[in-house]
């Protein structure tokens, strides 16, 4: 399986999460796919369809793609399908999670409200394609915490819990997480295959 992505992150908890499905799942770069693409789709759907029918073709294997994002409500969804690219590719998320913070000053608890979505698309060797979502509901904090996170994950607050996403440990991330509920639906999408 490839999954298309060069995010190491990323890699990490997608081979946690899908340890029981397959035992060899490559990044686009392990397994030698060079490419950029543009995600230029208007949801994540079609952004991870974007993404995995741009590796299918150099491939044979299955290939999963998924894009995610983090929609904060006070702020009409934003920075939604453009979370990767808010404030430039090359910005880091400390100056995008305090600029996220910053816009929040003065916004009481309670309507801090915000969510991360993923959607992940698989695209079968022969052509089937499948597409799932999955989103872990949550607040925006007032500043960040946590060391275990990647992107959005320090100011990502889940009141059930009491800790960011980022001061979670991997297993009880992936369990809850957007993107780990995400690829469990996958995993059942395909085992029914």
């Amino acid at each position: 399986m490839i999954f298309a992505t060069g995010n190491e992150g990323k890699m990490k908890e997608i081979r946690t999460i899908m340890a029981d499905f397959c035992r060899e799942i490559y990044s686009m770069k392990e397994a030698g796919i060079e490419i950029n693409v543009e995600e230029n789709g208007q949801t994540y759907e079609e952004n991870a369809l974007i993404k995995a029918r741009a590796v299918a073709v150099h491939t044979q294997d299955l290939v999963l793609a998924d894009d995610s994002g983090l929609e904060i409500d006070w702020l009409n969804g934003e920075p939604g399908v453009y979370s990767a690219r808010y404030m430039g590719e090359d910005t880091s998320y400390r100056v995008k999670n305090a600029n996220l913070i910053s816009r929040l000053e003065g916004v009481p608890e309670e309507k801090r409200t915000a969510r991360f979505v993923c959607a992940i698309a698989a695209v079968l060797p022969g052509g089937r394609e499948l597409t799932v979502r999955a989103a872990i509901e949550g607040r925006i904090g007032y500043e960040e915490k946590g060391d275990n996170g990647f992107g959005y994950d320090p100011i990502f607050f889940v009141p059930e819990i009491g800790k960011t996403t980022a001061e979670l440990g991997e297993a009880e991330k992936n369990r809850i997480s957007h993107r780990g509920k995400a690829l469990g639906l996958m995993k059942e999408e395909l085992g029914k295959l």
